[in-house]
């Protein structure tokens, strides 16, 4: 079962006990009007599904709707073709909202309840970027609205960041200076719930490590052989070992890309694709440099050569409480997702999958309470580097159906439905409604200002993760 799209596109809220104002309701009802349109363009990218890097089309896709809109378009910024810088107005203050659209590798899903992939694409959009790009653009084109009815000076920009997943697209957009004269920036996340607190995330640096040796007959002289597939073995080993005495809030993962061809040939090349992840960058780096002792030794064991490609470097997130408490504010005036009957049966098939005692599906209607997150867990994002630069804020809509994790076929299933345009709508309304709030409030973009420079100290100064690196265009294709 597919649940029509044309049928499905109402949005329909639970019931806030936020006040709103005549200019929000405005605004929100404007969006609603667009929603067919912006829908259509989520729908769009959602098939592409490109990967980090590679997003020419769904890059193309939200250019085209904010230049139709009246923004200045410059594309190709920070050496990466597919990101780009839409601009509209002048002066101050300089807002900025984050659009994403990369897809992820090897999750292939159609929009049904049940695992079925894909014929056509072998990617998905499984952290819902589709939403995301798709949700900044129309909040930026409605506070572009707004702000040309209202005679607001100011300047507004929304950015295309490509390859959040692991390609790091936005530090080479830090590192390029793009944010450096922004006064705020407001982003959000496609999710199982809505929220929008001052929440932290994990620092997390990745690296590409390879190995070069001698081919040779594996049975006949392996003698004469070097095999690079034992220098990432060994590797692996001694990172693994290395658990134990670190911190328990580490996180270290890998994958090898590359292991031999055949095994009757001693392989010559080998490959593993390493994060490395912690609460704070200080411990990210020294981890980091411990994970590259072990390749060196591994190396020198086994008598192989080894190089190392930084791939991605992020910070974690800086919470910032002042733009925080206004999106959060303007979250409870739009309010969450309920589902209609077709909706709820997809809802309920797809909670199947996930075993027993799934989450109630009313939790798609309910506002998360607001926190305070000082030290993060679970996942990384490139928005870390921004918001050490520039006070950032975000949020997240239900898009998903509750309990659906990330990166998961579930995840891009419902991002193909009315379920996920419903999300996606939540969090244009409220981005819209945040920025045209602090557009028009210095106080509030001071405050966040002296927020952000007592969590990074006087001293601070930014120096990314990633070094001198150019952009890794390639990184989703194994060398």
């Amino acid at each position: 079962m597919r649940i029509a799209f044309t049928l499905m596109i109402c949005i329909a809220f639970s019931v806030s006990q936020a006040q709103t104002s005549d200019w929000q309701t405005d605004v929100m009802n404007k969006l609603d009007q667009q929603k067919d349109h912006y829908a259509g363009t989520a729908m769009q990218i959602w098939n592409y599904a490109e990967v980090g890097y590679q997003e020419t089309k769904s890059s193309a896709a939200l250019q085209s709707l904010l230049k139709d809109a009246g923004f200045q378009l410059t594309a190709g910024v920070a050496e990466i073709p597919t990101a780009f810088v839409a601009t509209y107005g002048s002066g101050k203050p300089i807002i900025g909202i984050l659009a994403e659209f990369d897809a992820l590798p090897g999750v292939s899903q159609t929009a049904e309840p049940y695992r079925e992939e894909r014929a056509d694409n072998t990617a998905g959009h499984a952290c819902g970027h589709h939403l995301f790009g798709t949700a900044s653009v129309a909040a930026g084109i409605a506070i572009k609205q707004y702000m040309a009815e209202h005679g607001l000076t100011g300047t507004l920009r929304v950015y295309g960041t490509p390859a959040e997943e692991g390609g790091g697209g936005k530090v080479y957009m830090v590192r390029a200076g793009l944010f450096d004269d922004v006064d705020a920036v407001l982003h959000w996340h496609p999710g199982n719930q809505n929220s929008a607190s001052a929440a932290s995330s994990l620092s997390n640096k990745s690296a590409k490590f390879r190995f070069y040796g001698k081919p040779s007959h594996a049975a006949a002289s392996p003698e004469r052989g070097r095999s690079a597939l034992d220098a990432v073995e060994a590797m692996d080993y001694m990172v693994n070992m290395m658990r134990e005495h670190i911190s328990s809030e580490s996180r270290i993962h890998y994958v090898i890309t590359r292991g031999g061809e055949a095994p009757n040939v001693v392989p010559e090349f080998a490959e593993v694709f390493y994060y490395c992840r912690h609460p704070d960058m200080a411990i990210v780096k020294q981890n980091f440099e411990w994970i590259v002792e072990a390749a060196e030794g591994a190396a020198k064991g086994t008598q192989t050569r080894m190089e190392y490609e930084v791939i991605h470097g992020l910070y974690n997130l800086q919470p910032n409480e002042t733009l925080a408490r206004v999106m959060y504010n303007n979250l409870q005036k739009v309010g969450g997702v309920a589902y209609d009957p077709e909706e709820q049966s997809f809802a309920n098939k797809i909670q199947e999958s996930f075993g027993p005692h799934p989450p109630d599906l009313a939790k798609a209607a309910e506002i998360e309470p607001f926190q305070v997150i000082e030290r993060g867990s679970g996942g990384s994002t490139d928005v870390g580097d921004i918001s050490w630069v520039v006070p950032t804020a975000g949020m997240s809509a239900a898009t998903w159906v509750p309990g659906t994790s990330a990166h998961s076929w579930q995840a891009v299933a419902c991002g193909g439905t009315s379920i996920g345009i419903k999300g996606m709508m939540v969090a244009a309304k409220t981005i819209a409604l945040t920025g045209i709030e602090i557009l028009q409030d210095q106080p509030t973009l001071n405050q966040a200002k002296s927020e952000l420079q007592k969590r990074t100290g006087a001293d601070f100064k930014y120096e990314p993760l990633i070094g001198d690196r150019k952009p890794p265009l390639d990184y989703r294709n194994n060398k």
